[in-house]
């Protein structure tokens, strides 16, 4: 055999090592390895006005009830969203927190839930989640997994310090009981590719809580990052879900008033608060397309409450009652 010209066999080593640098750069650029999303993705939260409270009209429900189920302190989470990629493990390719029902996975039903254990106060066997919040200074366990590393979502899942569940009345008028089984969405976890009116991202600062922006927000020192989740609340009065999981339930106007043909439910909001050390990088899980893109932040919901803990809940709201669930 002819030996290989000189040229030729440099070639022969010099492209698997452009071809090796060249795969490692775009698996950290677009798979593998996501960096800290760019400076123009935060706001120092000084700088964002207060927001206006919505007046209250003379038939408005004013009270609020509020449900402790805890802040995940059993770790449950994973990948999957059976809302919207039912049975499908791993399909939301970023990992949530949930509390209340400790059994939501990509193959839950109704059934399921229904005989499964929570976290709630009161019984209540709904439940709520949201993608993990991470610190990008620490490497988390699931680097190399789904929904973390694999997906481009590195860095240490926050356990929040807080999270506070609390249903709203309505600024207009009564509101009158969700059906068991009702499914919620949320935000868009798409809105940094797809941009439009499904864009519900509320970060703030523990301290400020009637400033919000749909960038992250930096906090001054003491203070630190908070995530408000407000659901849509009025609802067809038929369905308990809908093509696309946003027809059924949407949202109303700032005064309160509803779209037509549709009727005022208790408004679900969900605070959840992080303590980070001061100037701690941090961002939320996405979809690796996404970016990790603040705007992205959305949030599930699907009601488990039984007939008569939604009476005494609607009662408590259209009474201007506060109450909390026991």
């Amino acid at each position: 055999m002819t030996p290989s010209p000189p040229k030729t066999r440099l070639l022969w080593i010099v492209l698997p090592v452009t071809l090796g640098l060249t795969l490692l750069l775009g698996i950290t650029t677009f798979g593998g390895v996501t960096d800290a999303p760019p400076d123009d993705q935060y706001v120092d939260i000084a700088t964002i006005a207060p927001a206006r409270a919505a007046v209250q009209g003379p038939d408005a429900s004013t009270g609020t009830y509020t449900v402790d189920c805890g802040r995940n302190e059993e770790g449950h989470r994973n990948a999957d969203n059976f809302v919207i990629s039912p049975g499908i493990v791993n399909g939301a390719h970023h990992t949530h927190d949930y509390v209340g029902n400790l059994s939501t996975d990509a193959l839950s039903t109704d059934r399921s839930l229904d005989a499964a254990d929570t976290t709630c106060a009161g019984g209540d066997r709904s439940t709520y989640y949201w993608p993990v919040l991470r610190r990008l200074d620490r490497a988390g366990p699931d680097a190399h997994d789904a929904g973390g590393g694999a997906h481009g979502n590195t860095g240490e899942i926050i356990t929040a310090s807080s999270v506070r569940v609390e249903f709203r009345g309505n600024p207009a008028s009564a509101v009158v009981g969700m059906p068991r089984f009702l499914r919620m969405v949320t935000g868009d976890p798409v809105a940094a590719t797809n941009p439009g009116a499904d864009i519900r991202a509320q970060w703030g600062c523990s301290g400020y809580p009637d400033r919000f922006t749909t960038k992250y927000a930096r906090c001054p020192q003491g203070s630190g990052p908070t995530r408000t989740l407000d659901f849509p609340s009025c609802w067809n009065g038929l369905a308990t879900d809908s093509p696309g999981h946003r027809t059924h339930v949407q949202f109303p106007a700032a005064d309160g008033t509803c779209p037509r043909a549709t009727f005022p439910v208790p408004q679900l909001r969900i605070t959840l608060t992080y303590e980070l050390p001061d100037g701690t990088p941090f961002a939320v899980d996405s979809f690796p397309e996404q970016r990790r893109d603040p705007v992205t932040d959305h949030a599930m919901f699907v009601n488990l409450m039984t007939t008569d803990r939604m009476a005494e809940l609607v009662r408590c709201v259209n009474e201007g009652r506060g109450c909390r669930a026991a």
